[in-house]
């Protein structure tokens, strides 16, 4: 698959986790900064998207600690959670 076609499919299952609060947490992380990345970035966010909504928000949110696998500076940039807009 191509870097396109798979930034394609990211943003597809960013956008497609179940619940509206992943949606717009992980959805907007990709929107803001998933054009940005290379081979590593789209490997690790395509390894958290296996991982469970409820834990993903729980690392982001600072209610469960994040594992090592996935500790760094994409981690921090979605801890800060300043990416996220919500429609009114």
């Amino acid at each position: 698959m191509d870097h396109e076609d798979r930034l394609r499919r990211l943003k597809y299952r960013a956008w497609h986790r179940g619940t509206r609060e992943a949606d717009y947490m992980i959805g907007c992380f990709f929107d803001r900064y998933g054009a940005e990345w290379g081979e590593t970035e789209i490997a690790w966010f395509e390894k958290l998207l296996d991982e469970e909504d409820v834990d993903i928000m729980g690392w982001a949110l600072g209610t469960l600690s994040v594992p090592e696998e996935y500790a760094g500076p994409l981690m921090d940039a979605f801890c800060k959670l300043d990416f996220v807009e919500i429609p009114r």
